[in-house]
C-alpha cells in the first residue's frame, strides 16, 4: 500500500494526489500539516527531515519533495505515453515541468498566493503584490505559446508534465488578481477540469488558507 502523507489544502500534496488517481494506485492519505500539525512530531521528522508535505511511502521507499515524488510515480507506475522512456522524447516535459516549478510555480505560489490569500488583508504589500504581478504576466505567455501546439504540454497526450503545471492552474484562476488573456491556457484548463482526478483532488477549496486579520 502507498501512503501519502500530507493535507488536501496544500497544491503540493495535490500534484501527488492527481499523479496517484490518474495512474490508478491505491493509496491512503493522512492529513498532516497546516491546522492538522504532525510535522514536527520525530516520527514524522524521521521520514522528512524537513517537516513539510508531501511525504511519500511506497513499501520501503520515503520521498519527500512533489516533483520528485511525481517523477517517481511517472518511472515505476506510468506508462510509455505519461513518461516516455526515450531521454530525449521526455526532456522536453521534464524542462517543462521545471519551469511550472521554479518560475511559475514560485511566483503563483509563493509571492502571490501567499501574499494575497494567506497573508492578512491589513498586512498585504500592495507595491509587492504588483511586482509580482508583472513577473507572472510576463512567464504565462511562454505557456500559453506551448499550448498554442497543444491539446497538452507534449502535444497530443497527456503526461506527467500536465500534473506538474497543471495542479497549479486551478490557484492561478481562482486567486483574486488580474489575468491576461491567454485563449489557449482557458482552453487547456477547460480540458484539465474534464479530468475526475483533477477536479477531486485538485479544485479544492483553500478558503480555510485565508489569513484574517
Amino acid at each position: 500500500m502507498i501512503t501519502l502523507f500530507g493535507r488536501a489544502t496544500s497544491s503540493n500534496v495535490q500534484s501527488v494526489a492527481w499523479a496517484l488517481n490518474e495512474l490508478g494506485l491505491a493509496y491512503e492519505r493522512h492529513d498532516v500539516g497546516g491546522v492538522h500539525g504532525g510535522t514536527n512530531t520525530e516520527e514524522y521528522r524521521a521520514m522528512n527531515p524537513n517537516g513539510l508535505v508531501p511525504t511519500l511511502q511506497d513499501g520501503d521507499l520515503i520521498m519527500w519533495e512533489s516533483g520528485a515524488i511525481l517523477r517517481y510515480l511517472a518511472a515505476r507506475y506510468g506508462n510509455e505515453a505519461f513518461w516516455p522512456s526515450d531521454p530525449v522524447r521526455r526532456a522536453p516535459l521534464d524542462m517543462w515541468a521545471e519551469w511550472a516549478k521554479t518560475t511559475f510555480g514560485q511566483i503563483l505560489i509563493y509571492q502571490l498566493f501567499h501574499g494575497l490569500v494567506r497573508c492578512p488583508p491589513s498586512k498585504i504589500d500592495h507595491a509587492a503584490m504588483e511586482r509580482s504581478l508583472g513577473l507572472l504576466h510576463a512567464a504565462v505567455p511562454r505557456l500559453e505559446a506551448r499550448l498554442g501546439d497543444g491539446p497538452y504540454i507534449g502535444g497530443e497526450t497527456f503526461t506527467f508534465a500536465d500534473i506538474a503545471i497543471g495542479h497549479l492552474l486551478y490557484r492561478y484562476y481562482t486567486i483574486p488578481m488580474e489575468r491576461i488573456e491567454t485563449p489557449n491556457l482557458d482552453a487547456y484548463y477547460v480540458r484539465l477540469q474534464e479530468r475526475p482526478a483533477y477536479r477531486d483532488h485538485v479544485m479544492v477549496s483553500w478558503e480555510s488558507l485565508r489569513g484574517k486579520d
